[in-house]
């Protein structure tokens, strides 16, 4: 994954008052400044560092209705049960020609062919990896490319794919509503307890080579999170080379391999990082501006 970041970078995921035949909004991408690749120079740290990129234009979404398809559900629970937490993992990381995701609803996911084609529909090639069961349930992997059969490495992208994947669960499995963030805003009920962003925010480098550090964050979830991380990084003049990027119920968990000029990153601007990255993500989401 290798990020560059221009300041006069038109940011975000846009949505289209186009419809497919699901009645859902479609992705629509605006031109923009920024590269597709995770390696490059990033910008310099005089950069405006007070804008923040704003996912407000998600807010057209409609609620997700309590329709189900046999397509996306296996039908095999029933009302009563315990509902598990939803799982997306975009992972950068296990194969350098593909994107991996991979999705878990307990044991609640189907064939997911309408996610499939949804992600298809943000113009990538789509195929499943696998499936496999495990204590917490079905694992359901695809691996995702784009049109030119690279790798997906642009953030906002990746961002998208992640939203078209929850915006999914949202709409075949309402259920999911109150054990996901979006789902305050995008689902039929929002969650039933608030994240607070303060107690869950963790934030961890670690060695990871003499080139590179390995950086960890968790914090509350929340729409534009992958693409706001990223820019934080690089506005410090800090590489982001590859990463996983997880979803798990109300929490976002990322691990990114970084570096400073080819080298790991030294102690002192660890924790100029770290410092970053927690003023940002306590800072109330309301304060956000659109390019």
């Amino acid at each position: 994954m290798a990020v560059a970041m221009a300041s006069a970078a038109n940011c975000g995921v846009y949505f289209s008052s186009n419809t497919n035949k699901l009645n859902f909004p479609v992705f629509d991408f605006k031109n923009h400044s920024w590269s597709a690749a995770f390696v490059t120079t990033p910008p310099n740290i005089l950069e405006k560092r007070s804008v923040r990129l704003s996912f407000s234009m998600m807010g057209i979404i409609p609620r997700a209705t309590s329709a189900a398809t046999a397509v996306e559900s296996d039908g095999s629970f029933q009302d009563t049960d315990t509902v598990p937490t939803p799982k997306v993992i975009i992972d950068q990381d296990s194969n350098p020609d593909a994107t991996v995701v991979e999705i878990t609803f307990g044991d609640r996911l189907g064939a997911l062919l309408d996610t499939m084609n949804a992600l298809k529909n943000l113009g990538l090639n789509v195929s499943k990896a696998n499936v496999y069961l495990d204590s917490s349930g079905k694992h359901n992997k695809f691996a995702i490319t784009k049109a030119t059969g690279r790798k997906v490495e642009d953030p906002e992208l990746l961002e998208a794919i992640r939203l078209t994947i929850i915006n999914n669960l949202l709409e075949y499995h309402p259920e999911s509503s109150s054990q996901l963030a979006m789902g305050a805003t995008f689902g039929v009920e929002p969650p039933k307890e608030k994240v607070d962003v303060d107690i869950a925010t963790h934030i961890r480098v670690d060695d990871d080579g003499p080139d590179r550090s390995l950086l960890h964050v968790e914090t509350a979830d929340r729409p534009g999170l992958l693409v706001d991380l990223v820019k934080i990084i690089t506005d410090i003049n800090i590489t982001v080379e590859s990463g996983e990027f997880d979803t798990e119920g109300l929490l976002a968990k990322a691990k990114f391999h970084v570096s400073y000029k080819g080298k790991a990153i030294i102690r002192p601007l660890q924790q100029v990082l770290a410092n970053s990255l927690r003023y940002f993500l306590r800072r109330p989401t309301t304060e956000e501006a659109s390019f």
